[in-house]
């Protein structure tokens, strides 16, 4: 998981080209005789959920044996292959045609870090370094992207959101610019809770959607000043994220347009820059919290030759199905994404990522669903999708290339729930949901906590965009509506004290680190059961009413859904 609040849940559907089936046929073959290895256990499987079985599949998937689950390595073969004979055993059908895995190319891109961004700002010269004063990358896949003498131009947030009457691109043609923008969204900064959602970051405050829209604008290249309270880390998480091999889906297969560069500067760097322009940054951002900010030209040119190393690369998603009964075209999706850290090599003492919480407990939780579903009496009548996706520590390309490539169209998935880090400290008094008053999924859920005697709350920072940074937010964004659930932090044993401590010492001593273990001395998970029995109600509510839910009026999300489901009344 990316950017843990602790804990977390979502879920999605997907289908192949005869090209892609043939591949991921043929990696079935060579992949299977090592499934029954991956799966050998002598524990019996129970129907319901409970918290034997949740744990069995947790100590496996956590274990040294498999390496830290890091994909294109040995730990990939025993991870798909541990999924795929599990959904085999709990007598699903293979998800993707005759295929339990859907292949997912992928591009590794290093940048060259010797690549300096030359600015021209009237009569002077600024030369900013790779790492010090700015990072960038590519998405194009080029091993070599130039951007020569591009008018550099100041667009505020890079926000249009026409259901809130704002469009920082207004009247503004960026074709062939470098557009520079602010991070997070005009709330955050003003301090205002009646500007977008206040201190609640907003999708079009998260970085990814800025560089999103710049592309789709035309433009040439995008900058995101950074600020620490408003990223909500610091310049040195920027530095490391983007050194190093950065992955994405071959352009190919991403419907999505691509900058041919983006990247960050730092606030020192921004500074110099608009001084040397004349301007006042202070200033232009406080005129940027404002409706009807126009954009300002920096009298600025910006060049860069970036050169960067390519390699493609493949990894799977693993995907089972359970047809309904009434209405199979139409389905439910429940995700996990399988994928962590892998094994360090080189490093001292214990070198293997585990991630038990992040992320064994989420497809322990779609495989417990998926035994409980292809158990109902009666069967669901929609189908039920489970699908455990790969690299969402790297980008949530394994979510992006199903939603580019569905097995079960967009306009008949019913909605997606997704598991990411379930919380292994016990029962709460409260259910999170991250983004909270986002979907009519939400009613669904309330309806289910309440025989629980349970609560639904916010998480704790809604300035970091938790909603935005998990597999489900790539369905949001095609407009599935998607759910996203933490188990709460106000437990039952302990109260709010003791949740918020196990959750601050998970952060610093075992997130993203090889002490994220499966500890059956110290685990306790009747709070996963209760919240992995919640999302199954939502489910079966969702399998056999024949409701489709939407999102709530003012929902980024809620046009896409709308036009998509406007195109299917009419085929």
């Amino acid at each position: 998981m990316r950017d843990l609040i602790l804990p977390i849940a979502l879920v999605t559907l997907c289908a192949c080209t005869p090209k892609q089936a043939e591949q991921t046929t043929s990696t079935d073959a060579t992949a299977g005789a090592a499934a029954t290895a991956a799966s050998a256990s002598d524990h019996a499987f129970l129907p319901p959920i409970n918290a034997a079985d949740f744990a069995e599949h947790v100590r496996v998937l956590a274990s040294d044996a498999f390496e830290g689950r890091g994909p294109g390595t040995a730990g990939e073969e025993k991870t798909v292959n541990y999924i795929k004979s599990q959904f085999a055993r709990i007598g699903l059908q293979p998800g993707n045609g005759d295929s339990w895995f859907q292949n997912v190319p992928m591009v590794e891109t290093t940048a060259n870090e010797s690549a300096v961004l030359q600015l021209k700002i009237g009569d002077t010269q600024q030369a900013l370094k790779f790492g010090t004063d700015m990072v960038v990358g590519t998405r194009t896949g080029q091993t070599q992207v130039s951007v020569k003498d591009s008018p550099v131009v100041f667009i505020g947030y890079g926000v249009d959101a026409p259901e809130r009457g704002w469009n920082d691109y207004a009247g503004l043609d960026v074709k062939g610019k470098t557009v520079v923008m602010l991070v997070n969204d005009p709330g955050f900064h003003a301090n205002d809770p009646k500007l977008f959602d206040g201190k609640r970051m907003t999708y079009y405050g998260r970085w990814t959607y800025k560089f999103d829209e710049a592309a789709r604008k035309g433009a040439k290249a995008a900058l995101i000043i950074h600020d620490t309270p408003g990223a909500s880390y610091g310049w040195d998480v920027v530095k490391n994220s983007w050194s190093g091999p950065q992955y994405d889906l071959p352009a190919a297969d991403d419907p999505d347009p691509r900058l041919p560069i983006q990247g960050w500067i730092s606030g020192e760097a921004a500074e110099a820059l608009f001084k040397a322009a004349g301007q006042d940054l202070a200033k232009l951002r406080a005129a940027a919290n404002k409706p009807g900010f126009k954009a300002v030209a920096l009298n600025a040119n910006a060049s860069i030759d970036l050169s960067s190393t390519t390699v493609d690369k493949n990894s799977r998603n693993v995907i089972g199905l359970l047809p309904g009964s009434k209405t199979p075209q139409e389905a439910v999706a429940y995700m996990a994404h399988w994928d962590h850290l892998g094994k360090h090599e080189g490093e001292t003492g214990d070198n293997i990522y585990n991630g038990a919480v992040d992320n064994a407990t989420g497809v322990a939780g779609i495989l417990e669903l998926a035994e409980a579903f292809k158990n109902a009496t009666p069967a669901p009548e929609r189908s039920i999708l489970f699908i455990a996706v790969t690299l969402e520590e790297s980008g949530l390309l394994g979510s992006k290339y199903y939603v580019a490539h569905p097995v079960i169209p967009l306009d008949k998935t019913v909605a997606v729930i997704n598991l990411d880090a379930l919380s292994p400290i016990g029962k709460s008094e409260t259910l999170t949901v991250v983004g909270k008053d986002s979907s009519q999924l939400e009613d669904l859920l309330m309806a289910a906590i309440k025989p629980q005697g349970r609560t639904m709350v916010d998480e704790s920072n809604t300035a970091a965009g938790y909603y935005f940074r998990s597999d489900h937010f790539n369905f949001a964004k095609a407009g599935v509506p998607a759910l996203y659930i933490g188990s709460g932090d106000d437990l039952v044993e302990g109260g709010k004290q003791a949740g918020e401590a196990a959750g601050q010492a998970y952060n610093a001593e075992r997130y993203h680190k090889p002490g994220d273990q499966y500890d059956p001395a110290t685990w306790n998970v009747d709070g996963i059961v209760q919240d992995l029995e919640a999302i199954e109600s939502v489910g079966s509510t969702l399998a056999n009413s024949g409701q489709w839910p939407n999102w709530y009026d003012g929902n980024p999300f809620k046009a896409a859904r709308d036009t998509m489901m406007k195109k299917a009344a009419v085929k």
